[in-house]
């Protein structure tokens, strides 16, 4: 053991952000479209005039509207109370056909013209023009429902139950309010964001504000010019568009869910009828915007809750089984019969005996459908639907804090009550399966490991689908144990390239021989998000651990690895994920260059600076690291992993009262992270060894699987003169892990303190067994065994 040596040095690793949408159309796979070859809606009306306006008067086609003097007067009611917020008073005021966000503030009237306003089914966000090119999202927004004006960001708090987490009101000035960066792609069509890097600004546009029809048709220009040529009446054979009408499940999804999933790019060259997955990923249950059992929390687009429906995963429904095109219902939903026709082909029986199904008298207010099986919620005055499809759980509201279809409607009604109702209904538990898995979420987000073998089989198994096999995969992140590495490995070949890319980003920092060989196979795999997966967890492993037809398919991967994260060049995430990349490569002056341009486009992002910090320590620059680490304080004071790196710092420093103290307060957030009970235990331990072992014990219990942690309990403990207890936690770890040599080798050392020398040899004899072909092993173990026979 060697006290005062503080292991474990981290930096953050891979930051998924999720964004809305990105989708382009002006990026075909093997060539730029350019502007001409978008022909705007307007030609379409010459052929579609019918589809035309639908299209245009859908939410759709005024996902982004201008402001006149008719938006004014027909869709919002200005000079409403004034809403107080960041220390400022905030007013809509209508002048002509102007409006204004009227702020007042310290005796001083400041006003931001309103140049545009997103969305419209439930909602209104005001843009107003920014700094650098920007258009920035105003902090008012108006309820098309209440007539109402409201505090935008606060709406978008999330209040998360049973959990340590809080969330705060981001101010309507950050990065993520501004519409070049966040929001853009669904609101506008064929948009160039043509962001300068150097300059750090915009010059952007767009060719039509709205979801136009060339965005899931792809351009039109030539499609006019054949069919004009062609003459009325007359089709040509080949229509030059994208036809929809010959699009599989799968496509129809992967064309609506860019703008209705929270996603992650990795393109810019997705055109309808493109593999999801080729082009974009997908946020889980990982997220804590989902309750554990995946309901919605947050704000979370769709496409998750979708891709946990029975009725999706059949393959027989899709987005356009139940909505246009334009993004309205193919069914009158307040008429019950018309509204329950969705369902009715598949569920024919439940669909005509809905009041026997429901358990509900048929009249005109009984519930539908989509009543008890796709529940409303509201989160941020937007009103959302849950696509999972699944019935109505109350044991989940009890266990999770999550919404339920029965007590949305009976409010006076308790979960308790909701409950009983649905079990005497039903004798077969279907909740149970959804609560044990929601449990096991639920564990992982909180890193209590005591279930990790449950955990490991429902991965193995895949039995409660890919959503909660994905997320559990992806929680795994946080664990330490071995164990978790041939589920890992088995998962690469999961049919979901979600699951197989998730799987892969979790063997990341493990260098066996095995993990290599799985992830040279992932790098070959159709789906570029897997492929993506391997390059960024192939980055740790030396170039000379690759023959010569490995290295090529290694740099093939790293290339399209590299061109995916700066998919957003505007995207200061982006350069963050390419600084770990390249520090885990081994090319420091890479990854500092790429965590200052993160720092630049948003210097309020305190991972950069972690990471810095951490090169710049392992790189002998502690005065550096700890400017970088002060500044990621003042950022976030109680953030785990700033705390955790000042901890380390320190204690390289010989700063042991700081140090402490940093160890001490990330513990304070997270009572089970391994390194700072680890180090800290070797702390405490110089003057306290009940602490030591408490500490050290913790670790272990955190993750049980790792040796080390173990070992160091034992050490503790025989330091702490508790000898038969030592004892006890080496055998197990050595009867689990027979070649983890500091185990055997302290325990024989206590053997011969104990003046039991046969019963050392007996230890050694049997870890030489167990050695195998490890040569190196095998010398260290033979070696002690001959000062032992020489004592």
């Amino acid at each position: 053991m060697r006290s005062g040596k503080y292991i474990f040095p981290v930096f953050i690793g891979l930051l998924i952000i999720s964004l809305p949408a990105i989708v382009s159309c002006l990026n075909k796979k093997t060539k730029q479209s350019a502007e001409s070859d978008f022909s705007g809606s307007e030609s379409c009306i010459e052929c579609h005039e019918r589809f035309y306006q639908l299209w245009s008067t859908s939410n759709h086609g005024l996902a982004m509207q201008p402001i006149t003097s008719d938006f004014i007067a027909d869709k919002i009611t200005p000079g409403q109370d004034e809403i107080f917020m960041e220390e400022a008073y905030y007013k809509a005021i209508a002048e002509d056909s102007l409006l204004f966000i009227q702020e007042r503030k310290n005796g001083s009237v400041k006003k931001y013209e309103v140049l545009w306003a997103l969305g419209g089914k439930n909602v209104y966000y005001f843009l107003t023009p920014w700094k650098g090119g920007r258009l920035q999202t105003l902090p008012l927004a108006y309820n098309v429902h209440t007539k109402q004006w409201y505090n935008n960001p606060e709406s978008a708090i999330r209040h998360f139950p049973n959990m340590t987490v809080t969330d705060e009101a981001l101010s309507w000035t950050d990065l993520q309010y501004t519409f070049n960066t966040s929001c853009y792609s669904c609101h506008v069509s064929q948009l160039r964001n043509n962001f300068d890097l150097a300059a750090n600004t915009y010059e952007t546009h767009w060719k039509e504000p709205g979801i136009n029809c060339e965005t899931c048709h792809g351009p039109s220009a030539e499609h006019v010019r054949v069919c004009r040529k062609a003459g009325k009446d007359n089709v040509p054979s080949d229509l030059k568009i994208i036809s929809t009408r010959v699009f599989t499940p799968e496509q129809h999804n992967a064309s609506c869910a860019p703008c209705h999933a929270k996603m992650i790019p990795i393109t810019s060259s997705y055109m309808p009828g493109d593999r999801y997955f080729d082009n974009y990923d997908l946020t889980t249950l990982e997220s804590t915007d989902f309750y554990p059992d995946g309901r919605d929390l947050g704000e979370n687009y769709t496409y998750t809750t979708w891709s946990m429906s029975p009725c999706a995963i059949s393959g027989e429904l899709h987005c356009v089984t139940c909505h246009t095109s334009s993004g309205r219902y193919r069914f009158k939903s307040e008429v019950n019969a018309e509204g329950n026709k969705a369902c009715a082909s598949c569920h024919k029986e439940n669909a005509e005996h809905v009041d026997k199904h429901s358990h509900h008298p048929l009249t005109e207010q009984s519930p539908q459908c989509i009543d008890c099986h796709m529940p409303m919620t509201t989160f941020g005055h937007m009103n959302r639907s849950d696509h999972s499809m699944r019935p109505p759980m109350p044991s989940a509201t009890i266990k999770f804090g999550s919404p339920n279809a029965c007590n949305i409607c009976h409010t006076d009604k308790t979960p308790k009550w909701a409950d009983k109702q649905v079990r005497s209904w039903h004798k077969d538990d279907y909740q149970a399966a959804t609560l044990y898995v929601g449990g096991l979420v639920d564990d992982a987000r909180n890193q209590k490991w005591k279930r990790m073998d449950k955990m490991l089989k429902a991965i193995s198994t895949s039995k409660y689908g890919d959503v909660f096999t994905n997320s559990l995969i992806r929680l795994l992140f946080n664990y330490n144990g071995a164990e978790k590495y041939p589920v890992l490995i088995a998962a690469i070949n999961h049919p979901s390239p979600l699951v197989r890319s998730s799987a892969v980003n979790g063997l990341l920092g493990n260098r066996s021989d095995e993990v290599k060989n799985a992830l040279l196979k992932a790098a070959k795999d159709s789906i570029r998000l897997v492929r993506l997966a391997a390059a960024s967890s192939l980055s740790v492993f030396p170039r000379e651990e690759f023959n010569a037809t490995d290295i090529i398919l290694v740099d093939q991967v790293n290339k399209e690895y590299e061109e995916s994260l700066v998919t957003r060049p505007d995207s200061w995430s982006a350069y963050y994920n390419l600084g770990n990349y390249y520090q885990n490569m081994g090319k420091p002056d890479q990854a500092l260059t790429s965590y200052e341009t993160a720092l630049k486009l948003h210097p309020e992002a305190f991972m950069p600076l972690v990471n810095s910090s951490f090169l710049y320590s392992v790189n002998g620059n502690p005065v550096k690291a700890g400017e970088y680490l002060k500044k990621a304080l003042e950022l976030e004071p109680d953030n785990e992993a700033a705390n955790l790196n000042y901890a380390l710092l320190t204690a390289e420093m010989n700063k042991m009262n700081e140090s402490e103290k940093a160890f001490r307060k990330v513990l304070e957030h997270n009572k089970t992270n391994t390194t700072a009970l680890y180090n800290l235990s070797i702390i405490v331990s110089k003057w306290n060894l009940d602490e030591a072992c408490q500490l050290s014990r913790r670790a272990m219990e955190a993750a049980p699987g790792d040796p080390k942690f173990g070992y160091t309990y034992a050490f503790f403990l025989n330091q702490n003169k508790k000898t038969s207890e030592a004892v006890s936690v080496l055998k197990k770890i050595i009867e689990n892990q027979p070649a983890h040599l500091n185990s055997v080798f302290l325990l024989g050392n206590i053997y011969l303190q104990s003046g039991n020398k046969a019963k050392t040899l007996d230890l050694y004899e049997k870890a030489l067994k167990s050695a195998g072909n490890d040569q190196q092993m095998t010398a260290q173990i033979r070696q002690a065994i001959q000062q032992v026979k020489s004592m």
